[in-house]
């Protein structure tokens, strides 16, 4: 795969954790990084943003290829793993860091998260409150929070909270995950 052929989307969908689990099972998704965006300070470290000093989300960096992929869907697939009409919170984790929010790189990205975001309304109940915000800087979280599913998957928040979130991920977009032979998609 060719440098060009990539994308990078910048997505809070609530505990990073989670959101790395679900966008790392994607077909078309060469990388996911765990991380924090749009807050005050450089190079905030874990336990400052998880005590919202910082104004960072929990966000994960996704590199996918679009022609695998496309943003639409990868979009799709980011507002039917977490609850978009919670404002700062996802399940119990409570507090700005954990918001809803789509980081977004270009005008493309931009129109097609608006156009995604107004075809989703029709599935939930509340308003959506998620943040449609112009990307700026990423910063990685330390290391012991990459692949943190993969290297934890018996720890209790993970078989609790993350293990059902990629069953769901399974049942709602089976065709879209790694491993799977046929695709829908494009």
């Amino acid at each position: 795969m060719s440098q060009s052929s990539t994308e990078v989307a910048i997505l809070g969908g609530g505990c990073f954790w989670c959101v790395e689990a679900v966008f790392s099972s994607l077909k078309g998704v060469t990388g996911v990084v765990s991380g924090f965006s749009g807050g005050k300070y450089d190079n905030p470290s874990y336990r400052e943003v998880k005590f919202g000093r910082t104004g960072h989300a929990e966000v994960v960096k996704v590199t996918f290829d679009p022609t695998v992929l496309p943003y639409r869907e990868l979009l799709r697939v980011f507002f039917t793993t977490h609850d978009p009409t919670t404002l700062h919170q996802q399940g119990a984790d409570k507090g700005s860091q954990y918001r809803s929010v789509i980081f977004y790189r270009n005008e493309s990205q931009y129109k097609t998260a608006k156009q995604v975001l107004e075809e989703m309304k029709v599935y939930f109940d509340e308003p959506i409150v998620t943040e449609l915000t112009r990307y700026t800087i990423f910063f990685s979280a330390e290391a012991v929070h990459q692949n943190y599913y993969e290297n934890n998957k018996d720890q209790p928040y993970c078989s609790v909270v993350i293990t059902p979130k990629l069953q769901q991920l399974r049942k709602e977009h089976t065709s879209l995950l790694k491993g799977s032979s046929n695709s829908d998609i494009q």
